[in-house]
Order: C-alpha cells, then sequence, then structure tokens
C-alpha cells in the first residue's frame, strides 16, 4: 500500500526525530540499540572510550566481545582506513550484501574496539536509519550484535533480550518488526598473498 503524502510527512518527521534522540544519546556517552543491514546491534561513537567500556561491559562473560565499526560511506571509511588496500576497496564498491572487512585502522578509531590483532572489523551500511545517524553525526559507531550466547541472532526487535533492552539508554524507533537478514555479516581479509579470504559468509 502506497503512503499518502501525509503519511509521508508523518513518517519522515518520526525518523528525524528519532535521529536527533539517538544523536543525543551517543553525545552523552550513550548506548543506542538498532537495527542495522543485518541484526539489531547495540552502538555507540567509535571515539568514546567510556561507551566503549560500556559496551565491553554488556557484553561480559561472553567470551571475546567483538565490535564492528560502521561507516555511511566508503568515502568515510577511507578517511579512517588510509591504507585499505584496492582490493577490498573494489569488493565494498560493489558487493551488495552486508559485508565487514577486516583492515588497518587510522589514529581515529579507539585502540579498544579493535580486533585482538589490532585490526578494524569495518562496515559500510546502506541501512538508512544507520547511514542518517552516522552522517547526523559525522562521526563512525562502533557495534556488537545485540545477543548473549545460545540465544537467537536478532533479525527483529523482538528477539532482543529484556536485559539488553534494560542496559541501554535508547531504543530507535525504525522498522521495530521487519526482519532483517537474520544472521552476521559476510567477513573478509586479504591473506598474505593479497588474496581475498572469506572468514565468514
Amino acid at each position: 500500500m502506497l503512503m499518502t503524502t501525509t503519511q509521508q510527512a508523518a513518517s519522515f518527521m518520526i525518523q528525524r526525530y528519532d535521529l536527533e534522540g539517538a544523536a543525543a544519546v551517543l553525545e552523552n556517552e550513550g548506548l543506542l540499540l538498532l537495527p542495522t543491514d543485518a541484526l539489531w546491534c547495540v552502538a555507540c561513537l567509535a571515539d568514546d572510550p567510556v561507551a566503549i567500556e560500556r559496551l565491553k561491559r554488556l557484553k561480559r562473560g561472553q567470551g571475546e566481545t567483538t565490535f564492528e565499526i560502521l561507516f555511511s560511506s566508503l568515502e568515510m571509511l577511507k578517511e579512517h582506513a588510509p591504507r585499505l588496500h584496492p582490493r577490498l576497496e573494489t569488493l565494498l564498491s560493489f558487493h551488495f550484501r552486508p559485508l565487514t572487512i577486516l583492515t588497518e585502522a587510522g589514529p581515529y578509531i579507539r585502540s579498544n574496539s579493535l580486533q585482538a590483532d589490532g585490526r578494524m572489523a569495518a562496515r559500510v551500511v546502506r541501512d538508512q536509519y544507520c547511514q542518517g545517524l552516522i552522517k547526523m553525526m559525522g562521526r563512525p559507531l562502533a557495534t556488537t550484535v545485540a545477543h548473549f550466547d545460545n540465544s537467537p541472532y536478532p533479525d527483529h526487535f523482538g528477539r532482543v533480550r529484556s536485559d539488553i533492552i534494560g542496559s541501554v539508554d535508547y531504543v530507535a524507533k525504525y522498522r521495530p518488526r521487519e526482519a532483517s537478514t537474520g544472521r552476521p555479516t559476510i567477513m573478509v581479509q586479504l591473506d598474505h598473498n593479497n588474496e581475498l579470504e572469506f572468514l565468514r559468509d
């Protein structure tokens, strides 16, 4: 069913208000629960050491907490990954499924949000809400999937555990009932011969 002009305007106003509320929380060392291209995640600003430690505490006891750094565009990623290999750049340009790459990070990205080997797990998002929020902030987001071990992956809001919801400062109101891919993103790195190696597909 097509939305009327009035419905479209109302939808835009709700999304704009939601983005502004989410941005205000992020600016104050807050944690945000939001949908992404793949799964629902908990996010904070990637340059906020206090919020990143809060994010780690949220997943304490669940093994090593890994973060993905979300960017609104390939150009933004290249600003924070100055040595991005051309093969990875090409893959990001033409790959349409949600894709995470492992690459060297620039100095802006906090060391406590990087992988154990010091690399960054980076993703360029296509989800409109994520893109809009990152553009509004002008800064990438550090995220972790909003689930604990032995629980279903949160492909919609209804699958996010109540204890996770209670630990964040803001829940995005964007598409709560709409399922996403339902699984983690594809993850790729370059091996020692600069060949593509799929770590997760």
